[in-house]
């Protein structure tokens, strides 16, 4: 299925349950799609739903959120779902604002929650 749209999937340390939660409960809406995710958040999301395709790349500290932001740049990555923690410290927080940065500047659909990465796939399933 080359025509397969490609969709993003990030989460801070403390959201990263959350995250394999959702693809869990999504997971047939998820096997249509390309996955890319940091390295992380990509195996746990695996753990819970091994059947996806799903591409790991680096942690998001170690060059994950830059790696995905070029895939943004390139128009290889169609829909970004990022589970951030407000409450925590992130010592990366300068690649996070660049990777929300450039969701924004390419028009990149972006959920940032639970509540919007449902609302997200329910408007793509569509």
């Amino acid at each position: 299925m080359a025509d397969r749209k490609c969709l993003a999937l990030i989460a801070h340390d403390q959201k990263k349950d959350d995250l394999a939660a959702f693809a869990k409960a999504n997971e047939a809406v998820l096997a249509g799609w390309k996955i890319v995710a940091t390295g992380t958040t990509g195996g746990r999301v695996l753990e819970a739903c091994a059947g996806l395709d799903v591409t790991r790349l680096k942690s998001g500290p170690l060059g994950g959120d830059q790696q995905i932001g070029a895939l943004i740049a390139t128009g290889d990555v169609d829909c970004l779902i990022f589970f951030v923690d407000p409450l925590t410290p992130m010592p990366h927080d300068v690649d996070v604002k660049a990777l929300m940065r450039l969701a924004i500047v390419y028009d990149i659909p972006m959920a940032l929650n639970r509540a919007t990465a449902e609302q997200l796939i329910d408007f793509r399933r569509s």
